[in-house]
């Protein structure tokens, strides 16, 4: 009986841990962590009805090869840190060789961190482009409570930092709608960007898009540089919406006539929508708030939800 009491510690010290609700990032992700742990979970138990421990050994909570997995995480190490505002930053991740993530669009991968023994998963969109070489950037903005944001203020050039994935996504087809109408707001940008890229490096892609980026100030405005390359292109156009600015006189001449100051209003909504070259397919990405808010806006304005997207 003795030996077959410690048998039984051996198995239960074996068995997988059910994730703590702090671990879902809450993104939909498919697997989700409890899909994980569910499999795990009927993996343990058939091995231990068989009572043979050689049945666990596929179970590989990471890996350390850098490429991406949705069951299990992998290791990345970072390559550099760029401080993009007061509380957001670009974080370049290494590949090894050429390879690539091969993200579908707007594609997010999610990030395991450990703060005071507790685990937390978060998900990001990776902003460079699916097919980039040897490395991969995330855009992520830190908050002064968040778990999160205390483990990645942490991080140091070289560091490794595990990833899983990818998930989700937009299915986007070169000129499958006539006009994307974007609406993001601060980091929601991330999604959006490989879209929009996409479409600027296909010359058959003849998409309209309107890009509405929320923000609170002009000096919170992510990536000027990049997303005034993209406003060159003859079919995107860019309208930024500054909640906390006082006047557009303070801004750059070349950003007044495209700013509006205060908040995106179902007016101001409407008036966008009506200014379309055609009938818009939205993409929505933003806080949970913000995502409502434009949900309730464009249902007013006559958008079906089958016509929306939302990240």
């Amino acid at each position: 009986l003795q030996t077959m009491g410690g048998n039984e510690q051996d198995w239960l010290a074996l068995k997988p841990q059910e994730p703590s609700p702090s671990q879902c990032c809450g993104s939909g992700c498919k697997p989700c962590i409890y899909d994980v742990y569910e499999k795990e979970l009927a993996q343990w138990e058939r091995a231990k009805a068989k009572q043979d421990k050689s049945l666990l050994v596929e179970k590989k909570e990471q890996s350390n090869n850098s490429e991406l997995h949705p069951d299990r995480f992998c290791a990345f190490s970072l390559g550099s840190v760029e401080q993009l505002t007061e509380d957001t930053y670009q974080y370049k991740f290494e590949l090894p060789g050429n390879s690539s993530l091969g993200l579908g669009l707007g594609q997010h991968i999610v990030l395991r961190g450990v703060v005071d023994g507790l685990e937390v998963q978060r998900a990001y969109t990776p902003i460079s482009p699916g097919n980039a070489e040897g490395y991969f950037e995330v855009l992520i903005k830190c908050y002064e409570a968040g778990l999160m944001s205390q483990y990645i203020k942490t991080w140091k050039k070289g560091d490794v930092v595990f990833w899983r994935g990818p998930f989700g996504g937009f299915p986007y087809r070169p000129n499958q709608h006539g006009e994307l109408l974007m609406l993001v707001a601060g980091t929601g940008l991330a999604p959006v960007l490989p879209i929009l890229r996409a479409i600027t490096e296909d010359e058959e892609d003849e998409t309209f898009v309107t890009l509405v980026g929320c923000f609170r100030t002009f000096d919170k405005i992510y990536l000027k540089p990049l997303l005034q390359d993209l406003a060159r292109y003859w079919n995107i156009r860019i309208f930024y919406v500054l909640s906390q600015e006082t006047s557009l006189e303070k801004l750059p001449w070349s950003y007044q006539e495209n700013t509006h100051i205060g908040r995106l209003s179902e007016d101001l909504l409407k008036t966008i929508i009506n200014s379309c070259r055609r009938r818009p397919f939205v993409l929505i990405c933003g806080s949970s708030a913000f995502n409502e808010d434009m949900g309730r806006y464009l249902k007013a304005a006559g958008i079906e939800e089958n016509s929306c997207f939302v990240f």
